[in-house]
């Protein structure tokens, strides 16, 4: 197979194009999360059907992940991103529009399918970009987009509710659709690092099923308990199906996700990392934003507003990760960047019973945020360079879905924790310093896994 290099024209649009695929995914990810209560108060939802206009979206998202990573690399990242857009624009006029709760709900899943073949294919593009210095771009490019979408879906979600309806958060969507359809078609070539094999049918089964069942299993838990029927079946269902996946992996001839992936030092350092990076990140975002409106009492829209600091700071993590990673290694940078983030959690943890920006906010935006954007290069870097062409978009995959399994698992984890507590603010400090030992954690987990000097991965950050 070879690979079609990235035209020095073609640079540009293919920068754009990565930017808008993983703002996107990112953004959707919390873009309904303040506009749920009117949401609920239009379509008539139950208190506990509200939560699928969330949980769709995790569900579709985390469970077609690997299969989205691995129709990229069989039949082409063009084929693969042009029917994400069309799918992901489709399904948001679908929810813009939706009348009953089981529409909604229904739009929200086909997002997050979407959501699934893009995700891969965003991180796969930047890959497969030979130039070290439009890798080093685009990869800090890639970081800042999802980072920000987190952060900029927090903001939207309020002033768009506020200002127009609920509808403006799904409708949203679609003039970023058109323009990333516009940067795929001139940046990305037709049959761009298309492979050759068979899809693995029996392991894309087993695999988005369990996936699926593990993210409803962990989801059920934050509303009904981790002893409810509902979380122990789930869970128990997801081991079943990805105990027979990881068997069913080893036979094939055209595994899903071969086996020497997982196996290699820096593909797993990296996924930790990132799981738990993701925990943490999440954390900042559902807890600081519940803590501004319920303790704070500050109004939906300009609660929003309270976090573009962190949007803005990420850059300066993504920029600085490349140089640190040149001076001290990818390993070592990695460490840097996981206990900046650890200790920016710590500071949210710390917030003051009365409005302050200052001390509240700021403080703690600027050095999460850091920590944040500059460890999500180094982790989209490191779990892709050195990767076989032929299995560059799995590898995007797994990464992907490492970081949506860590949200979606380290959230519920904490949010179990936090409403242990004895006040809704004791409860939200306890789990923004929960989050930080999250990040403690995988880092230490990432420096003892990650080689110490790999060549490839030095590569990756050049």
């Amino acid at each position: 197979m070879t690979v079609a290099p990235t035209r020095q024209q073609h640079h540009g649009t293919l920068l754009a194009t990565v930017f808008f695929l993983n703002f996107l995914v990112a953004l959707d990810m919390s873009l309904v999360n303040i506009a749920l209560p009117a949401i609920r108060t239009e379509l008539g939802f139950s208190a506990t059907g509200l939560q699928w206009v969330v949980t769709a979206y995790l569900l579709t998202f985390a469970g077609f992940m690997l299969l989205g990573g691995r129709l990229g690399d069989l039949w082409g990242r063009r084929r693969v991103i042009l029917a994400g857009l069309v799918v992901f624009g489709a399904a948001s006029l679908l929810g813009g529009f939706a009348d009953t709760p089981g529409v909604l709900i229904a739009a929200r899943g086909l997002q997050g399918l979407a959501g699934a073949l893009l995700a891969p294919a965003s991180l796969a593009l930047v890959a497969t970009v030979a130039d070290p210095v439009q890798h080093k771009r685009a990869m800090g490019v890639w970081a800042a987009a999802g980072a920000a979408g987190g952060a900029v879906g927090v903001v939207l979600s309020g002033l768009l509710t506020d200002w127009f309806s609920w509808r403006a958060v799904l409708l949203v969507n679609v003039p970023l659709v058109l323009i990333a359809l516009i940067a795929a078609f001139a940046s990305v070539p037709a049959g761009h690092e298309r492979g050759a094999g068979r899809l693995d049918v029996v392991g894309a089964v087993l695999v988005t099923a369990g996936v699926a069942a593990l993210v409803y299993g962990v989801s059920s838990a934050g509303d009904h308990g981790w002893g409810s029927a509902r979380c122990l079946v789930g869970l128990a269902v997801a081991i079943l199906l990805l105990a027979a996946f990881a068997a069913a992996e080893r036979t094939t001839p055209h595994p899903l996700m071969p086996p020497s992936l997982v196996r290699r030092r820096s593909i797993l350092g990296a996924n930790l990392f990132g799981f738990m990076l993701a925990a943490g990140q999440l954390a900042a975002f559902y807890f600081a934003s519940l803590y501004v409106q319920t303790v704070w009492n500050v109004e939906p829209d300009i609660a929003g507003t309270l976090f573009l600091p962190f949007s803005f700071c990420v850059f300066i993590g993504v920029a600085a990760a490349p140089k640190l990673a040149a001076r001290i290694g990818p390993r070592n940078a990695i460490a840097v960047f996981g206990v900046c983030a650890a200790i920016g959690l710590w500071l949210f943890s710390r917030m003051p019973a009365d409005f302050d920006f200052w001390v509240g906010i700021l403080a703690p935006s600027v050095v999460c945020a850091i920590g944040v954007g500059g460890a999500m290069v180094l982790v989209g870097a490191i779990a892709t360079e050195g990767v076989a062409p032929e299995d560059v978009g799995v590898a995007s995959g797994v990464v992907n879905s490492s970081r949506q399994l860590g949200g979606t698992i380290g959230l519920a984890v904490l949010v179990t924790i936090a409403s242990g507590a004895g006040t809704p603010r004791d409860g939200y400090s306890i789990g923004f310093a929960v989050g930080a030992l999250f990040l403690v954690a995988g880092t230490v987990a990432a420096w003892c896994v990650l080689p110490a000097r790999e060549r490839a991965a030095e590569a990756a950050v050049r």
